[in-house]
């Protein structure tokens, strides 16, 4: 049994994996992580969790790292070297790797008999080209702090490709692939016999696709422009963007369900959400077509790519010139394949699983046996 993490800041959401039945095995979280009402810190969380589980039976423990800079562009067995190097990369991702390595710590307290292995959202991107992944800026300044494009939701796209494939009855080798992962979070990647070429978040997961807080693509002007017009500093800028954007900034609601009930009553400013949302996937599908030459399939996966028929029905709305065509009864249905059976690009609807992608990556990694610490002299 491996045992995955996926912790923020003031969460911690577990999954117990048996590859031999993927479909069994406990799952939750535990929330408001050092809030009222909720438990003080990481440590006791894992107490929690673990305290209804059969600890015995977990044989490693896998834990999502969103950010891995360029250092680590392959899940890594952690130690206490490997832990340091993380906590130098915190930089990068400041409002998600601390949540990480809090979980990493207290799980390792907890569990210290058993091997620990840190998969990275990034990882799967580091296949990108350097005309992809590298920004217009000054060189030595870039290289010096590590401002390039990273990429994320790596380990979904990894695990929604492979499921094209078998889908599709291809070899992944041989198809170019757009994947719309559409959740909170959301990204474009497009991918390329199996390597990402090209992906729509950047240095952080803030860059891209109309989000359900952050705002996506903005001309960077903005952050200087809102110090200048409306006296914000830095921080309350990039709030702004991160915390206040997207879908709540639009529509005053981050989740899509609740956009597309407001719509659907009429609501102007829910349609303008949804028109704006859409707008920018159309837009990204388009530029990706063109990086990938010849398309084969469209996938749309996570919360609201699952789930969300008039998301997807309009943002691939205008495209049949391109060969790009739903099937409304099979969109209605979230079916497998929602195009036409006679489509030449396949449009499809896969659920994402980065719980079971971080234990299959995590099964790979040639990893030993912890010794458990010595529990002290026996009493006699």
């Amino acid at each position: 049994m491996i045992l995955v993490l996926n912790s923020g800041s003031s969460s911690v959401k577990f999954r117990v994996v048996d590859l031999a039945d993927p479909t069994a095995g406990d799952r939750g979280s535990v929330e408001r992580i050092g809030e009222p009402g909720g438990v003080p810190d990481h440590a006791a969380a894992l107490d929690q969790i673990l305290g209804g589980l059969d600890a015995a039976g977990i044989t490693a423990v896998g834990h999502r790292i969103v950010h891995g800079g360029a250092t680590f562009t392959a899940p890594a067995v952690v130690d206490d070297a490997m832990l340091a190097v993380l906590r130098e990369l915190t930089p990068l991702a400041p409002l998600h790797n601390p949540g990480g390595i809090a979980g990493i710590e207290a799980a390792r307290a907890a569990l210290p008999g058993v091997p620990h292995v840190a998969v990275f959202d990034t990882a799967f991107h580091a296949s990108l080209p350097p005309s992809a992944s590298t920004y217009a800026l000054d060189r030595d300044l870039a290289a010096r702090h590590g401002i390039r494009r990273y990429g994320f939701h790596g380990t979904s796209c990894d695990i929604v490709s492979r499921r094209t494939a078998d889908l599709l009855g291809r070899p992944l080798a041989e198809l170019n692939l757009i994947v719309l992962h559409l959740g909170n979070g959301a990204s474009a990647t497009a991918i390329q016999g199996g390597r990402s070429v090209e992906t729509s978040m950047g240095l952080t997961p803030l860059e891209g696709l109309v989000m359900g807080t952050r705002s996506g693509d903005v001309d960077p002007a903005v952050l200087s422009y809102l110090h200048r017009a409306a006296g914000l500093d830095f921080a309350a800028a990039e709030e702004q963007l991160q915390r206040h954007g997207g879908l709540r900034g639009l529509a005053g609601a981050n989740d899509m369900r609740t956009v597309l009930e407001r719509r659907a009553a009429g609501d102007s400013d829910a349609s303008l959400a949804f028109d704006v949302y859409c707008h920018r996937i159309r837009k990204y599908v388009g530029a990706y077509h063109a990086v990938l030459g010849r398309l084969d399939a469209i996938v749309f996966t996570a919360g609201v790519g699952e789930h969300a028929a008039p998301v997807r029905e309009a943002a691939l709305a205008g495209l049949d010139g391109w060969g790009i065509t739903i099937d409304p009864a099979r969109n209605a249905a979230h079916a497998p394949l929602i195009s036409p059976d006679d489509a030449p690009v396949a449009v499809c609807v896969i659920p994402t699983d980065e719980e079971l992608a971080i234990a299959e990556q995590v099964r790979a990694v040639p990893v030993r046996r912890v010794p458990a610490p010595p529990r002290g002299p026996a009493r006699g």
